[in-house]
């Protein structure tokens, strides 16, 4: 998708920090880190949610969590805890709408719940 700033990174038209890519996944920084360890792990075909996964895209993204659990390691906090987490649509928080899971780690994280 020419609007999408992931597609835009996977592309190499915007720069990134990555932290692993293979043949499907691509995982970089995020530039507005929520937490000391913000990484983005995104597949490089352009899904707009889970919502609109395809039958044929399901093994990738399983692979996605198999990435995130390789990505703690590297990045030593699989000992310490992290947060693999996806928004799927506004109430949820979505804002790119390109399937991305955040993987955040190096503090106590919150809990998860309701805001008002």
């Amino acid at each position: 998708m020419s609007d999408c700033i992931f597609c835009k990174i996977i592309a190499g038209e915007l720069p990134s920090k990555k932290v692993y890519e293979d043949e499907q996944i691509v995982a970089f920084h995020d530039i507005q880190p929520a937490s000391p360890i913000h990484v983005l792990i995104i597949p490089k075909k352009h899904i707009a949610s889970l919502a609109d996964a395809g039958e044929e895209d399901w093994n990738m993204i399983g692979q996605i969590q198999r990435a995130a659990a390789q990505i703690a390691r590297e990045l030593e906090v699989e000992e310490s805890g992290y947060r693999v987490i996806t928004n799927i649509g506004a109430n949820a928080g979505q804002i790119v709408h390109h399937l991305h899971y955040h993987l955040m780690a190096g503090a106590r994280l919150s809990p998860l719940g309701v805001h008002n």
